[in-house]
């Protein structure tokens, strides 16, 4: 079957609603029309770090259903920013047969190869998650210690309880829940107790 043939899904996303996916769009378009190919879309905005994305999980029915045989995205981590998550989200795939596209990485996964690169390329990407957290954990205890930092105000979170304890329900650990809400541990704690 030639790369043709097969049908094209394109997945994007954002974190926030603040952001916009024109960047991806124009990378991936860019990089189909030097391919001849066309393709299904799938866009996901403020998502967090689950894969519980209403287009996620569209592409992920029509993957396993045989109406995507390639995937493209613009950057691995816009599957998923957790190790775990992606690299199963990944192999899952390529068990199926499935050929993935990162445009701005400029790679292909296919086969034993592509599942080794795919996982080094998302244990960077959650080191690199994890090293943020710290910098600012670190910025912000030197911001206490001058007096500086009083900490969010009352109220202004955007989180909402329930989904807290949902998550939880789910079976999700405090510090996943923390990381797929953008919150602090001590955060999910006092959503849970609320």
């Amino acid at each position: 079957m030639t790369m043709n043939s097969t049908k094209v899904g394109v997945y994007i996303r954002v974190s926030t609603v603040e952001q916009n996916l024109d960047g991806q769009r124009l990378a991936i378009q860019t990089w189909l029309d030097g391919q001849g190919l066309t393709a299904v879309w799938y866009e996901d905005k403020s998502t967090g770090n689950n894969l519980d994305r209403a287009a996620f999980t569209a592409l992920q029915q029509d993957v396993f259903n045989g109406k995507v045989k390639t995937v493209v995205v613009y950057k691995l981590d816009r599957l998923s920013r957790s190790l775990r998550d992606g690299i199963n989200v990944l192999t899952d795939w390529l068990d199926a047969g499935i050929r993935v596209v990162s445009v701005t990485q400029q790679l292909d996964f296919s086969g034993a190869a592509g599942k080794l690169i795919a996982s080094v390329l998302f244990a960077v990407s959650e080191m690199e998650t994890e090293t943020r957290k710290e910098r600012q954990a670190d910025g912000i205890k030197a911001a206490k210690a001058k007096g500086v930092y009083k900490g969010r105000a009352k109220g202004t979170s955007t989180v909402d309880s329930g989904r807290v304890r949902e998550l939880k329900a789910q079976g999700l650990k405090v510090t996943e829940i923390a990381t797929a809400l953008g919150i602090s541990r001590q955060s999910v704690y006092s959503h849970l107790e609320a």
